[in-house]
């Protein structure tokens, strides 16, 4: 059995570089790695592409690394929270792929699977299907995408075990797997770190067999995006 555990974030992190493609899980602010967000703020690494359902808030989340102009490309599908993220897009300063939802998990878990693309109705004969073929099946237009593909992938999980086998927890079941499948490294950050034979093999979300580091994570703020009351 491969020990994939590290001692620290720094560790689990290194090895990352300017002008990488990382991919970072989480949905808002739910699941979202934030240890190793806050380690990638202090490596000050820039000119990274950053992969993510959104771009977080102004002063959490993904929101930090664009604070510290340390994102040159965001590939994301919704990023209404953050005002630094619009200024820098309105002005040039940031490069942005917007992708409907369900066209960017598919295509992070076509990467994980060995696909390297497929066709989605979803935004044809809107921008996002410019440049893209187009194939007709059953008289229905259907736009082709590629895979997504990532020097590290991020992610964040509720329990996982020494072999890197990861389980999540509610809403933070969303990118993280499929994000956790796509990276060259993929490494996670977790709540709750056990040894192996512990997690119920019925219950695992992630297999370790996509998992190169894992890592306790210290603290977890876990700050709601949009808080509602009655």
């Amino acid at each position: 059995m491969i020990d994939k555990v590290v001692p620290n974030v720094h560790i689990a992190l290194s090895g990352i570089k300017d002008g990488m493609t990382l991919m970072l899980g989480g949905f808002g602010l739910c699941g979202i790695p934030e240890n190793s967000i806050a380690e990638l703020v202090k490596m000050k690494t820039t000119r990274l592409t950053c992969i993510s359902n959104n771009a977080g808030v102004d002063d959490f989340g993904l929101g930090l690394l664009l604070k510290g102009k340390q994102v040159k490309k965001m590939i994301s599908s919704y990023v209404g929270e953050n005002e630094e993220f619009e200024r820098q897009m309105l002005s040039g300063e940031l490069e942005v792929d917007l992708i409907p939802q369900g066209s960017l998990a598919e295509r992070c878990r076509a990467a994980g699977s060995g696909i390297p693309g497929f066709y989605t109705p979803a935004g044809y004969g809107t921008e996002v299907a410019e440049g893209k073929e187009v194939k007709f099946f059953k008289e229905k237009a259907y736009v082709l995408e590629t895979a997504l593909e990532a020097d590290f992938a991020i992610v964040k999980a509720w329990k996982g075990d020494a072999a890197g086998n990861l389980i999540y927890k509610a809403t933070a079941k969303n990118f993280n797997p499929v994000m956790a499948m796509a990276g060259k490294i993929t490494v996670a950050e977790v709540e709750e770190l056990l040894p192996v034979g512990v997690l119920d093999p019925n219950q695992i979300h992630t297999p370790g067999i996509f998992v190169q580091r894992i890592f306790q994570g210290k603290t977890f703020e876990k700050r709601i995006e949009q808080r509602t009351v009655r």
